[in-house]
């Protein structure tokens, strides 16, 4: 069980698209199976006499409400960026939880990462969505009922990773493999740049990057309509040649942006290989 704490944002919106893996609309119901947990004191509030189920939007509403209605409260850097996004992954060889399950880990990760205290009731709201498989997300909004800015505790980056581990242990998980003379806690933390550079160099991959599968099919193209009969035909085929090579141009950036990000060693992806020359060229 791997947790991850994104950067906080100032609405609760994208947070929440990014666990559904959808657009948050005021159309779609979440349902229990959905939303897992949420905050002590949720009960207060009441559904629309023809609902059965909040929708997303709503649900994202009831997190930006604390950021509304207390618009002087701001972290103690002064920003309004209250809104904490934890995602944590299940191993991919681990079971499928239930959802008391998952309620369970929601409300364990919500105490170790400082957004739950037992008995507080003017603390922070916040939900678990569990939309992906293997995936929970914890949004919360750090401006309380009370309309402080709720401190989190230091090393909470060590809290949630220790918490995990007891969570694999409890619950009978694969725990995360610890190196020899290192805590796992210090290598189970993705850093948000080892993760843009892993997204950026599967899009540089020559083998099965999205840009070379586009690059490949320019290309391809470009060989056809050269052999078609007509005056066209091969300044189109330049021109899709020339399409091939900036695609070509964008892999190498891409692969050399990924490199400054990462500075760890990662997983080696092949080079860009130039565009293939075809006969066609136009004529001078």
């Amino acid at each position: 069980m791997i947790p991850r704490v994104n950067e906080r944002t100032h609405a609760p919106h994208d947070p929440l698209g990014e666990a559904l893996g959808r657009a948050v609309t005021p159309e779609e119901g979440l349902t229990e199976h959905t939303v897992v947990a949420y905050w002590p004191g949720l009960d207060r509030y009441t559904l629309d006499d023809e609902q059965t189920t909040w929708t997303s939007a709503q649900w994202a509403e009831h997190l930006e409400d604390p950021l509304l209605e207390n618009p002087f409260a701001a972290s103690p850097r002064g920003d309004r960026h209250a809104i904490f996004h934890l995602e944590v992954r299940l191993h991919p060889d681990d079971r499928d939880l239930s959802g008391a399950e998952w309620a369970e880990v929601a409300h364990r990760l919500a105490r170790a990462a400082g957004i739950e205290i037992p008995g507080d009731e003017s603390g922070c709201q916040w939900i678990a969505v569990q939309a992906k498989p293997g995936r929970l997300d914890l949004i919360a909004s750090l401006i309380r009922l009370d309309g402080t800015w709720q401190q989190q505790p230091g090393g909470l980056l060590r809290r949630l990773a220790d918490e995990a581990r007891r969570i694999e242990q409890d619950l009978r998980l694969t725990p995360v493999p610890v190196t020899p003379g290192r805590r796992a806690a210090s290598r189970s933390v993705p850093t948000a740049s080892g993760q843009l550079a892993t997204v950026l160099s599967q899009l540089a991959d020559e083998k099965s990057g999205p840009l070379a599968t586009v690059r490949g099919l320019v290309e391809h193209t470009a060989h056809r309509i050269a052999r078609q009969p007509g005056a066209a035909g091969p300044d189109t085929a330049h021109r899709l040649e020339l399409i091939a090579r900036r695609l070509h141009g964008i892999q190498q950036d891409l692969a050399t942006t990924a490199a400054h990000l990462d500075t760890r060693p990662c997983p080696r992806v092949a080079a860009p290989s130039p565009p293939a020359a075809h006969a066609a060229r136009r004529s001078p």
